[in-house]
């Protein structure tokens, strides 16, 4: 591809030059190189597809070496088409992100816990992006699915990552708290006796949880900004998990009981600034 626009860069200066002795030459050598760089991109294609994804694979969670190298090859040519324009490249490179894609998903099956699948997929979105970015705003288009992924497998992590500490807050804000206390329709109607262990659960560890799930994104994801983001993502996701549980609590009978029990708004939203900052 280089030869390719060092070719077309000399037929633009003998132009302006008006010297076409060369002009038949030129386009020779643009027509022969043309079919060697579609052999060799269809060699790195099917050296993806074709993969030994055993092989390959290690017990690692961070960036694999292949996404890097793909990332790298895939910015270059971006940047060779800048100016360009040309959509024979933007297809050939949209086969390869397809390729790569479905590579990068077989090797996160390979970790046998899903909350590591989702990691590994994370750590590799996130390095793509960032040397995407590099390439400037032509690799948008790629950068953009890439972003697509990260936010999806982010939202998967963040809820994993609470149920490992609060599964039986989560479960019953999702099945029981949107229910009306006081319209009977409910067979089991929600009781103090029900929702008593959970927050006392909560209020006894919630401070120790976070600072596990602290350490857990801190060991888990190599670009600590995007560790960050994801932390606060958790964080304010298991406030309003506690919003929802508080207020389910206030419809109760009897749940001003439990009161003394809650733990306030504003000392989880305290420890969310306060993670945010020393992260």
């Amino acid at each position: 591809m280089l030869m390719i626009r060092i070719i077309y860069q000399y037929q633009l200066i003998m132009s302006r030059r008006r010297i076409p002795c060369l002009d038949s030459y030129l386009d020779k050598v643009n027509i022969s190189l043309w079919p060697r760089f579609k052999m060799v991109f269809d060699m790195h294609l099917n050296s993806l597809r074709n993969a030994n994804v055993r092989t390959l694979w290690e017990d690692d969670v961070h960036p694999h070496y292949v996404m890097r190298r793909y990332a790298e090859f895939t910015a270059s040519l971006i940047q060779l088409n800048v100016d360009y324009g040309d959509g024979q490249l933007e297809l050939n490179l949209e086969r390869l992100r397809m390729a790569v894609d479905d590579l990068l998903v077989k090797l996160a099956k390979l970790f046998q816990k899903p909350k590591l699948q989702t990691v590994f997929l994370i750590n590799n979105c996130d390095m793509t992006i960032a040397v995407l970015k590099e390439a400037g705003p032509e690799g948008s288009k790629i950068q953009m699915h890439f972003e697509e992924l990260l936010k999806s497998n982010t939202s998967i992590y963040v809820e994993e990552l609470l149920m490992e500490h609060f599964s039986d807050l989560i479960k019953f804000v999702k099945i029981r708290a949107s229910e009306d206390p006081s319209s009977g329709s409910s067979e089991r109607p929600i009781s103090v006796s029900e929702v008593e262990p959970i927050i006392k659960d909560f209020g006894s560890r919630w401070k120790a949880a976070i600072e596990l799930m602290h350490n857990d994104v801190i060991t888990s994801f190599s670009n600590f900004l995007c560790g960050m983001e994801i932390l606060r993502a958790a964080l304010t996701q298991l406030l309003l998990y506690y919003t929802r549980l508080s207020d389910c609590m206030k419809r109760i009978a009897g749940g001003s009981s439990l009161n003394k029990d809650l733990v306030s708004i504003s000392s989880i939203m305290y420890e969310i600034r306060k993670y945010s900052r020393t992260f």
